[in-house]
C-alpha cells in the first residue's frame, strides 16, 4: 500500500513538473489518503500484535 502511495507521488510530481495542475493536484490527494490509511493499518497491526503477547519488531 505504501508503493502505491509513493506511485501516486511520483506521478503528481511529474505531472505538476509538466503543467497538468488537476492531475497533480488529484494524484497527491489520491496519494494522500493512501498514505493515511496505510499509517492507520499499520498503528491497528502494531496493537493487535502487542495485545497477542508479541512485541512489536
Amino acid at each position: 500500500m505504501l508503493g502505491w502511495a509513493i506511485t501516486f507521488l511520483v506521478i503528481a510530481l511529474i505531472a505538476a513538473l509538466f503543467g497538468f495542475g488537476g492531475i497533480a493536484s488529484a494524484s497527491a490527494g489520491i496519494a494522500q489518503i493512501i498514505f493515511f490509511v496505510f499509517i492507520a493499518l499499520f498503528v491497528i497491526a502494531m496493537i493487535a500484535r502487542a495485545i497477542r503477547g508479541r512485541p512489536p519488531v
